[in-house]
């Protein structure tokens, strides 16, 4: 029999993973780099060229091996694949002790 447990959304966190937030917006920033080159029809090699990093770390991003790459040159990779950022920073409600991160793609 297997055993199948229910996933907190968040598949760093259910790893273990010290660094799940970072690493889950991490995911959803070159999530949509790679949606990005790819409905550009974009080569790796052109996609490097735009955003200012060589190939293999182009590469390594758009395999989930974005360890050396930080979300703010995430950021700047969508900037510069043409889309607007926006970083909103509000109050979290009462009901909850923590804020969240969350990445929004309108």
């Amino acid at each position: 029999m297997i055993d199948i447990e229910e996933s907190s959304g968040n598949v760093y966190s259910d790893l273990g993973r010290d660094d799940a937030k970072e690493m889950l917006v991490k995911a959803q920033l070159a999530g949509k780099i790679g949606g990005i080159i790819k409905a550009r029809h974009l080569t790796q090699i052109q996609a490097a060229e735009i955003l200012g990093m060589s190939q293999p770390k182009v590469s390594a991003m758009l395999r989930g091996k974005f360890r050396g790459i930080s979300e703010t040159k995430m950021l700047d990779c969508l900037s510069r694949l043409g889309r607007d950022v926006q970083i909103v920073v509000k109050a979290a409600p009462r009901s909850r002790r923590e804020g969240r991160i969350e990445v929004i793609f309108a």
